[in-house]
């Protein structure tokens, strides 16, 4: 899934400022914080992908059978 992958890589993209961050540096603080708004994001798009699939999932795949002939009429005496 193209959208999960796309989550991890944002994710690590923003370990070595959170290491930084661990070190007091202010500067990396914002830059975790703006990444982290890009996670969010990207995590929204996972849960509608998700719901994406489970409702193709959800739908039969065999198209439904025509109606039925009416019946014949009765003959006539």
């Amino acid at each position: 899934m193209l959208e999960f992958d796309s989550l991890k890589e944002i994710v690590a993209s923003a370990e070595a400022d959170v290491l930084k961050v661990d070190k007091g540096n202010r500067a990396a603080g914002t830059r975790v914080r703006k990444i982290m708004q890009q996670v969010k994001s990207a995590a929204q798009d996972v849960r509608i992908k998700c719901l994406e699939l489970k409702s193709e999932l959800a739908a039969p795949s065999v198209p439904a059978a025509p109606p039925a002939a009416p019946p014949a009429a009765p003959p006539a005496e």
